[in-house]
């Protein structure tokens, strides 16, 4: 009998945000992989589970999938947890789960944190449709990725490092212009949490000024419709008679 693949969202800031039923499935798993054991070792501590972890990252994730997989098929639970938040968001995850469905191996993902929707709902910008858009590429291709999200009407969302945020701030001014609404968010539900809004202009003086500590989630507002054009079906009708009038004015 096949076994299962749980997904664990772990909190982004305050341990308290971590769910009782996230507590259970760590608690039940027979293995937990962790990003980085270290930091989930915190965590696992924290709330007294002592289920083994094995290391899942970026870096090894492509060479640990088959024999996952294999562990899985002969019945193992595992658990996938990340750094914070929900894995697979800009986090490993990914690649696991798409192997699993590959092999019909049952995942079931918990609901729980994740940065960019306190981040979203926060900024105070439109939040019924918005375009998740994670990290920026660093270098190759960062000018092409803003260019093509130039005429998005949806809100935006981003995630940015604090080294990195003056200098995307600036080439969004240039890209989506200086008065594109914009929200920056920082340390979501840790201490020292704040949330700064403005224009893209103001937001890059302002943390140029002031530099930015901790991880970032930048909300942008996308591009506004162009105002509707009101077309009046009886336009011809009324020029007629206009022309009539003037017409027989004459």
């Amino acid at each position: 009998m096949a076994g299962k693949l749980y997904i664990v969202p772990t909190p982004v800031g305050n341990l308290d945000d971590m769910t009782p039923r996230a507590i259970t499935v760590l608690k039940e798993a027979q293995l937990v992989l962790a990003e980085d054991t270290r930091t989930s070792g915190v965590l696992m501590k924290h709330f007294g589970i002592a289920t083994p972890m094995r290391s899942h990252h970026k870096f090894n994730e492509h060479d640990t999938l088959s024999g996952l997989v294999d562990e899985l098929q002969a019945g193992a639970v595992i658990a996938l947890v990340t750094d914070a938040g929900t894995p697979a968001i800009s986090d490993p995850g990914f690649l696991l789960v798409r192997e699993c469905r590959r092999h019909q191996i049952e995942v079931e993902t918990l609901p729980g944190a994740t940065a960019f929707v306190p981040a979203l709902v926060n900024s105070g910008l439109p939040c019924e449709r918005f375009t998740f858009e994670g990290f920026l590429p660093q270098k190759k291709g960062r000018a092409s990725r803003l260019a093509s999200l130039a005429d998005e009407q949806r809100t935006m969302i981003f995630y940015e490092s604090p080294m990195r945020l003056v200098k995307t701030l600036e080439q969004m001014a240039e890209v989506f212009g200086p008065d594109r609404e914009a929200s920056v968010s920082r340390e979501i539900s840790k201490m020292h949490n704040t949330t700064h809004n403005g224009t893209l202009a103001t937001l890059a003086a302002h943390f140029k000024a002031s530099a930015p500590r901790g991880e970032i989630v930048l909300v942008v507002e996308g591009k506004p419709a162009e105002a509707a054009v009101k077309v009046d079906k009886y336009a011809k009708f009324k020029q007629k008679h206009i022309n009539r009038t003037t017409d027989t004015e004459l």
